[in-house]
C-alpha cells in the first residue's frame, strides 16, 4: 500500500516520531492507548519491546487498520509496541537503524522499497535482532534479510483483477499509481496488464486529493476509450469516483484496499469490486509472529511468504464486511 489526507477524525502520526501504542481491549480495534504509555494487556507482562517501521503517509487511512491489528497483537502478548513512519525510504531507513540502536526484541517493516532499507535491516540482523517483513517486498524479504513476510501476493492480485475485468470486456483499463517506487504498486498494475493487454499506468500524487482528481479528469476527457479505472488504495478510489464524473466519462472502477466510505461505494454501485488484502491481519501477524519467535523460536510460513490476501468484495459479499471496515478490522 499504498499509501494521504485522513477522510475521519483520527490523529495523524507524525513521520518521524516513534509512538508506542498498547490496547485495552479484549477483540477487535481496540481504542489507542496515550502515547508514552506501556501496558501489558491479556498476555501479561512478556517485556518484549517491538518496533513497527512503515512508508505510511501520515493521513492514509489504510494504516489505521495496519496499527490496530499490530495494537491488537501487542496486548494480546503483553509487549510493547513502537511504532514510526516515513514515506521516504532513506528517512524510513534511518527509523529502522534508530529501532535498532535501542535495542528493541524485533522489528517488523514494510519493503515498499527494499533496496534503500537493506543495510538497515542488515544492521538488525547483526544485531541479533530478528526482522518480519509485512504490507510490501514479498518477492525481496529474503534477499534484504528478513525472517518472515505477511501480506498478500500483489503479481497474482494484480492478474486476478486483470483477468476479472477481461472477462467483463474490458480493453483499455487505466491503472493509477500514487506512490512513485513503490514494488507493491508497481506489481499489481503489471499483473493487471498481464490480463489485459491494454492496460496504461498513470503516475498521480498520492499525497494530493486534488491533483489527483485533476489528473484523473483530464486523463479521462482526454481519452474516452479507457473503460476501467483501476485504482490501488481506497482514499485514491473516492477520488476517481469524482473525477469520473466530472469527465463525464463511462469508465467503471475498481480498486484494491478498503476503508470505510469505499465499503459503502461498492453496496451503492459506485465501485465495481475490490481486492482486499486485510492489513488488519498483517499488523496483527507481523507483531504476533515476533513475540513467538522470540519466545519460542518459532517460524511461520516454513519458508514461504504467509497470504492475507488477494480476495474479492463485491456486492455478493459487502453486506458481511461493511460493519468490519467501521469497526477497522477489515
Amino acid at each position: 500500500m499504498i499509501p494521504r489526507r485522513t477522510r475521519v477524525g483520527l490523529s495523524l502520526v507524525a513521520a518521524t516520531t516513534a509512538l508506542v501504542l498498547t490496547a485495552c481491549s479484549g477483540g477487535g480495534a481496540p481504542e489507542p492507548a496515550p502515547a508514552g504509555s506501556a501496558g501489558a494487556g491479556g498476555g501479561g507482562n512478556s517485556g518484549y519491546t517491538f518496533a513497527m517501521v512503515t512508508h505510511e503517509t501520515p493521513g492514509d487511512t489504510f494504516w489505521d487498520k495496519i496499527k490496530a491489528g499490530a495494537q491488537q497483537a501487542a496486548t494480546d502478548t503483553g509487549s510493547t509496541l513502537k511504532y514510526s513512519n516515513d514515506p521516504d525510504p532513506a528517512k524510513q531507513s534511518t527509523l529502522i537503524q534508530n529501532a535498532v540502536d535501542s535495542k528493541v526484541d524485533g522489528i517488523a517493516t514494510t519493503l515498499a522499497t527494499p533496496d534503500a532499507l537493506k543495510g538497515a535491516v542488515q544492521s538488525a540482523k547483526a544485531a541479533n535482532i530478528p526482522v518480519v517483513a509485512f504490507n510490501s517486498g514479498i518477492d525481496q524479504y529474503k534477499d534484504v534479510g528478513a525472517l518472515m513476510y505477511f501480506g498478500s501476493d500483489e503479481t497474482l492480485a494484480g492478474q486476478t483483477a486483470g483477468q476479472r475485468i477481461a472477462a467483463a470486456g474490458a480493453k483499455h483499463p487505466l491503472c493509477v499509481i500514487q506512490a512513485a517506487g513503490s514494488v507493491a504498486l508497481e506489481a499489481r498494475c503489471a499483473g493487471v496488464k498481464n490480463g489485459v493487454a491494454g492496460t496504461e499506468n498513470l503516475q498521480v500524487n498520492g499525497a494530493d486529493d486534488s491533483s489527483v482528481v485533476s489528473s484523473l479528469q483530464a486523463k479521462l476527457s482526454e481519452d474516452k476509450s479507457i473503460d476501467y479505472v483501476v485504482t490501488l488504495g481506497a482514499p485514491i478510489a473516492l477520488d476517481a469516483i469524482k473525477a469520473i464524473d466530472q469527465s463525464s466519462s463511462s469508465a467503471k472502477l475498481i480498486t484494491f484496499d478498503l476503508n470505510a466510505e469505499a465499503a459503502q461505494d461498492i453496496k451503492d454501485g459506485k465501485i465495481q469490486f475490490s481486492i482486499d488484502q486485510q492489513p488488519y491481519v498483517q499488523g496483527y501477524l507481523a507483531i504476533t509472529s515476533l513475540y513467538l519467535n522470540k519466545k519460542n523460536g518459532n517460524d511461520i510460513g516454513g519458508g514461504k511468504p504467509t497470504l492475507t490476501g488477494p480476495s474479492f468484495v463485491d456486492s455478493s459479499n459487502i453486506d458481511v464486511i461493511l460493519p468490519f471496515t467501521k469497526n477497522n478490522t477489515r
